[in-house]
């Protein structure tokens, strides 16, 4: 009786044995709205909107909010000496290969070295110039938008073999002591929290009055925010139930068997064990048998 009631906790009650199950699939589609204001040195009093912290404009099950960025403006196709670094500092023309260009290089070097400042000399690159100076991270945050930033995030749930559709929408509105200093999140208090802030470029380009091309070139930082969907759905269904039942109960009755030899054949005291199961009689017809001779 015991093993009946394990048997049918587990299969029943744990596993719901007695339900149909099918998977998840689903479409997440992401909205951001919300503005922040800056007055900064290079661009001045400036207001962002969500066409321009939210890079790119639209992916896949994830969105990226952008808090801080390096900005280079007012590029243009031309040479220029490279940020120093170990690789770049140059002391003659002979320490600058011709045409090459490395792993972290802006552009295609000329061969000639050239003044970087006024006490360093750097490899002259043919790219698009001034080149990017990204070796320190601007802090604190450019974008401070935790004070008016709102995430919407819409989930339509379908599961095929039940033919059931589920729709929600959620809203994430980060608080603003959840935000550290350089725009990256202290410990968050949402059950999921953001990736590490990853850092994509993007340009703008334009044509000055002359008709000369330029670009503006900003590398970003921010927060990516994926939404993972998964969950799992299950409905009565009689087919599952009676196999699971058939199941259990031939299950039951092969442990039976199998405990009836392990004590009987197994054990050190299976003669006594077997004198205890089974019973000897004598034959009934040879009983009477003898009974009649008297």
């Amino acid at each position: 009786m015991k093993s009946i009631c394990h048997h049918t906790w587990w299969v029943f009650v744990w596993e719901k044995g007695y339900q149909e199950k099918d998977s998840v699939v689903s479409s997440v589609t992401t909205k951001a709205k919300g503005v922040a204001v800056t007055n900064t040195s290079e661009l001045g009093f400036r207001v962002w909107d969500v066409a321009d912290y939210v890079v790119p404009a639209q992916e896949e099950n994830s969105i990226f909010v952008m808090t801080n960025m390096i900005i280079t403006v007012n590029q243009t196709q031309g040479t220029c000496p490279e940020i120093p670094d170990k690789t770049t500092v140059c002391q003659t023309h002979a320490d600058c290969t011709l045409d090459s260009a490395g792993t972290h290089s802006n552009g295609v070097r000329t061969g000639r070295c050239v003044p970087f400042n006024a006490s360093v000399q750097t490899c002259e690159v043919a790219s698009w110039c001034p080149v990017e100076d990204d070796l320190q991270v601007p802090r604190p945050a450019f974008l401070k938008a935790a004070e008016n930033f709102t995430l919407l995030v819409k989930n339509n749930i379908w599961y095929p073999k039940f033919n059931f559709t589920k729709s929600c929408v959620a809203r994430s509105p980060p608080s603003p002591d959840s935000w550290g200093p350089s725009g990256s999140p202290r410990q968050p208090r949402r059950p999921c929290p953001p990736h590490p802030p990853p850092s994509p470029r993007f340009a703008r380009y334009y044509r000055d009055l002359a008709g000369q091309e330029q670009r503006t070139l900003i590398k970003a930082y921010g927060i990516r925010f994926d939404v993972i969907v998964f969950g799992k759905a299950g409905k009565f269904d009689v087919i599952p139930t009676m196999i699971n039942v058939g199941s259990g109960l031939a299950l039951l009755g092969v442990a039976t068997v199998l405990c009836d030899v392990i004590v009987l054949y197994c054990m050190k005291k299976r003669y006594y064990y077997r004198e205890k199961k089974y019973k000897f009689v004598e034959d009934y017809e040879q009983g009477l048998a003898g009974d009649t001779d008297q």
